[in-house]
């Protein structure tokens, strides 16, 4: 038994089979799993970030050093 290995067409087509638009490398559906699949990557980076215990540079973290007379 051989195995037969036939050329991409001229057309050209995505990895998932779909047949290309012009000037294009990925289809339509290719590209947006690309894109959630990055902006999920984004979301797993931020969600391990100290979100709570950040502040702005320069600024004091007490009430003490900011001159604040209440406590």
């Amino acid at each position: 038994m051989t195995d037969q290995v036939f050329p991409p067409e001229e057309e050209g087509t995505c990895e998932c089979g779909a047949l290309l638009e012009e000037g294009r490398t990925s289809c339509f559906k290719c590209r947006a799993r690309a894109r959630w699949l990055r902006r999920q990557v984004g979301r797993r980076i931020a969600a391990r970030r100290p979100g709570g215990t950040r502040r702005p540079a320069g600024r004091p973290s007490r009430k003490a050093e900011a001159g604040v007379s209440w406590t």
